[in-house]
């Protein structure tokens, strides 16, 4: 059991027969009227956001979750399949549970997280930047190449495609940041 007074950024609760993770909160004392706290909240399991908005000081289930590092070994029709890093154990989990799957690839290392009292998986965090080799996109045009702001789409060596600036060429490694599939840079070699 926790209080409002324990929220913080990424606490899991039990809520409506469901787990959230706390994305974000906000502690209001209103001029008038008791003091509240707002909150986002993350489902670990549909993945779906909410707000919802709790009386302050009242008493909140907290689920106890675990973050396991694994490895992405392979990919093929019955999910996605993981070895624990320490155990060598193998588990396979589906593609819905995994954002931005496309971004994997073999070798990738990542944390699963897992409800520590039933052993289920709920989620599967990729790092926040990859790096990734570049296998097609359109050639930059001359005099185009100064520009960071012209983009155009690029697939990367796990069939994924993101939008990079109009410089970057076939062949070269990028990093990728897996919260928005947004480009950051180009890795030096």
């Amino acid at each position: 059991m926790a209080t409002t007074a324990d929220f913080r950024n990424g606490l899991c609760l039990e809520y409506n027969d469901d787990l959230y993770a706390i994305v974000q909160f906000q502690h209001v004392k209103p001029g008038k009227g008791p003091a509240f706290v707002r909150t986002k909240m993350k489902s670990l399991t549909t993945g779906k956001v909410i707000e919802n908005t709790f009386s302050a000081g009242v008493k909140v289930n907290t689920a106890r979750v675990e973050r396991r590092p694994h490895q992405f070994l392979y990919a093929d029709e019955l999910g996605f399949h993981f070895m624990h890093l320490q155990t060598f154990e193998q588990i396979s989990i589906q593609g819905e549970m995994i954002e931005n799957s496309d971004l994997m690839k073999e070798g990738q290392e990542v944390e699963i997280v897992v409800h520590a009292e039933t052993e289920t998986p709920l989620t599967v965090d990729l790092p926040p930047f990859v790096e990734l080799e570049i296998t097609y996109t359109e050639p930059g045009e001359k005099g185009n190449t100064a520009s960071t702001t012209a983009q155009k789409p690029a697939e990367l060596e796990t069939g994924a495609t993101v939008m990079v600036p109009i410089f970057i060429n076939t062949g070269e490694k990028i990093r990728v940041d897996t919260r928005d599939r947004s480009y950051s840079e180009r890795v030096k070699k």
